[in-house]
């Protein structure tokens, strides 16, 4: 299984990013497929994810901003970023988890069997 992450940039504050995870190997909609992002000298920190139920979760940090969707057409899940702010310059990244994750593993990177390469994300103030 292989996940593809692309879409990142550069963009002002306020503006707008929306970024693709393809997969290959596997249906994303048989997977929990999360988005998780890393700013310099900080720890990999909880996005987004979309369950194969089709539910969501958010961080509190990107809630009424971001929204995760499943594309199954091209096997790929998107997270579309508006009103981007200064702080969610990272690193993002997709990972993918073969069952169910509840909760309280979202968060948890040793939950996802499968990660994409980062994309860069940098908003300018």
């Amino acid at each position: 299984v292989q996940l593809q992450a692309c879409g990142g940039g550069l963009v002002q504050a306020g503006g707008s990013l929306r970024l693709s995870c393809a997969a290959s190997g596997r249906t994303v909609r048989s997977s929990t497929v999360t988005w998780f992002r890393q700013a310099p000298g900080k720890a990999r920190g909880f996005v987004s994810a979309i369950h194969s139920n089709g539910s969501t979760s958010y961080a509190d940090s990107v809630k009424g901003r971001f929204t995760i969707s499943r594309d199954s057409a091209k096997n790929s899940v998107s997270l579309q970023m508006n009103s981007l702010k200064s702080e969610d310059t990272a690193v993002y990244y997709c990972a993918a988890a073969n069952g169910r994750l509840i909760t309280s593993q979202l968060s948890r990177a040793g939950a996802y069997d499968y990660w994409g390469q980062g994309t860069q994300v940098t908003v300018s103030s």
